[in-house]
């Protein structure tokens, strides 16, 4: 039972502790100040550039799939004839 009453307290704590000090938890400057600072830009090509090798990894992940199915129905058909 008290492992189970700490899972509840320590999240409530911790977000008590955060409501109560608002300033420490507001936005970074980046996002809350000007967003054609050069800060700000190189944070849009960091994500640009993450989001673009997730896109190829997963992509390159289907791809294999269409690959292996085209195989196993080229070997089917191979084997049928």
């Amino acid at each position: 039972m008290k492992r189970n009453l700490r899972k509840i307290i320590v999240p409530v704590c911790a977000a008590a502790v955060a409501l109560a000090q608002p300033e420490s938890v507001s936005a970074c400057a980046t996002c809350y100040g000007a967003s054609d600072s050069p800060l700000a830009q190189g944070m849009n090509w960091g994500i640009l550039t993450l989001l673009v090798v997730v896109f190829t990894v997963l992509s390159g992940i289907v791809g294999f799939f269409v690959h292996l199915g085209w195989r196993s129905r080229t070997a089917a058909d191979s084997t049928n004839r």
